[in-house]
Parts: structure tokens; C-alpha cells; sequence
């Protein structure tokens, strides 16, 4: 199966890192049947008292009104949702293609379950996202041995 590359909105919200923080924002989506696909929640770099939660999907009034009442809101940089089969050196070569390119990320977080890759590439801007999706596609294609 090929590579699919689709643009994505993170919800996010800034919070006090303490325990609990991520249970008490996933409730009210819980409630509302929100199935997300992704959910980062990770501490400033610069401090111990301040972390953030990331999460998409966000869609239907159910659960865009539960993810307003648990204080996320879209948040404003380019994302990409890449999904595929994995293979050895995948991630390199998608690393590879955006860096020669000279784009820089904003951030990336990606994984493998079983034979399955997946990653959410965040950018400083639309035009950057736009051009990465056309690269990320290319260098996704398997090398064929001769």
C-alpha cells in the first residue's frame, strides 16, 4: 500500500503539568465519542510547570463542542498526517527529502505498530506543508532492486 499524506488540524491546549492533566482533557471527547488518532501530550522543554496536549481528529459538533469545553482549540501550524506500509529507512528518507529541500519542521512524531507507519509532521508554514506533501509522497515510493 502506498504512502498517504493528508492534511491534518492538531487541537491543542497548553496546561499545568501535574497528573491527571491528560485524563481530565480527553473526558469530555470521550463522552462525545470522539475516535482520535492521534494524542501527544508532552512538558515544556523550558520549564517543569507547563506541558501541552495535541490531538486529531477534532470533527462533528459533538466533539468539536467537547474539545472547547476541555480548553483545545485548533492550533495554527501546518500539519501533515502520514500513514503507510513501513519499511526499512522510511523515516530517513522522508527526513532526508524535507531537510534537502530546505524546509524546516516544527516537529515530527512518528511510529510503527506491526507493519504500519505513521507520523504527523508539523511545519512553519502552509507553503512549506504544500511543498513537503509532494516530496514525502516521492520519497515514499519503495526502491526498486534491479
Amino acid at each position: 500500500m502506498a504512502v498517504t499524506v493528508k492534511k491534518a488540524v492538531l487541537w491543542r491546549k497548553e496546561i499545568e503539568n501535574r497528573p491527571g492533566m491528560l485524563a481530565n482533557t480527553l473526558e469530555p471527547l470521550s463522552e462525545a465519542g470522539a475516535d482520535l488518532q492521534v494524542v501527544m501530550g508532552y512538558r515544556d522543554p523550558g520549564g517543569k510547570d507547563t506541558a501541552a496536549i495535541e490531538l486529531h481528529p477534532v470533527s462533528g459538533r459533538k466533539s468539536t463542542a467537547a474539545a472547547k469545553t476541555a480548553g483545545l482549540a485548533p492550533s495554527p501550524i501546518p500539519t501533515l498526517l502520514v500513514e503507510g506500509d513501513n519499511r526499512q529507512g522510511l523515516g530517513h528518507a522522508l527526513a532526508k527529502a524535507i531537510g534537502d529541500a530546505g524546509i524546516n519542521l516544527s516537529f515530527v512524531m512518528a511510529q510503527v505498530v506491526g507493519r504500519r507507519y505513521s507520523a504527523v509532521f508539523g511545519f512553519e508554514n502552509d507553503a512549506d506543508a504544500a511543498k513537503a506533501t509532494v516530496l514525502i509522497r516521492k520519497a515514499a515510493v519503495p526502491i526498486r532492486k534491479r
